[in-house]
């Protein structure tokens, strides 16, 4: 029966506080700008001034698109859900994983969204140094380190993922901190 578990683990990525705050007051200035272009246009705009009133719900909506909805765990791999398409990310010679709210502190975006829909793209601290995050609420930060990179996502169980991650990518401290625990 345990040979037949299924082959991948999905989990949700819940909004943070800050997350809904951000994409609130961005959507609010970003359709306002809009708004307030669209109102004083004059009869015949040029060019420039269609840009932009169309540019900031056009960025809006761009963003939108690079949300993350969730994940799932795969053998080896991490899928990333995104609205309408997924990213996928091996999870190959995994060093360790753990649940860490405080791990993006003092983050510096270097690369991405740093609110609106997510926190996505590059950013570095000193704790991490260079990661690639996927995240939507810090409080549920989960860090995986391999090799070459680091990877932060936000599962809605994040022990959970600790716990399907190390079942499933077996990482290589997996056996020292059940030694240790």
């Amino acid at each position: 029966m345990a040979a037949q578990q299924a082959t991948h683990h999905k989990f949700s990525a819940p909004w943070g506080r800050q997350l809904v705050l951000i994409t609130a007051l961005c959507g609010v200035i970003l359709f306002g700008i809009s708004g307030v272009l669209l109102a004083r246009a004059p009869e015949h705009p040029p060019l420039t001034y269609q840009i932009g009133i169309w540019l900031p719900p056009a960025l809006f909506l761009l963003c939108a698109l690079f949300s993350v909805r969730g994940y799932a765990l795969e053998k080896n791999g991490l899928v990333v859900f995104r609205p309408g398409w997924r990213t996928r990310l091996p999870l190959t010679d995994v060093q360790s994983v753990l649940h860490q709210p405080d791990a993006t502190q003092g983050s510096i975006r270097i690369f991405g969204n740093g609110g609106l829909f997510g926190f996505i793209g590059l950013f570095r601290n000193q704790k991490l140094g260079r990661y690639r995050a996927f995240a939507t609420d810090f409080s549920h930060t989960v860090v995986i380190r391999m090799p070459a990179k680091t990877l932060v996502v936000t599962p809605d169980d994040p022990r959970g993922f600790v716990e399907q991650v190390t079942r499933t990518c077996r990482p290589a401290g997996a056996e020292k901190a059940s030694a240790q625990g």
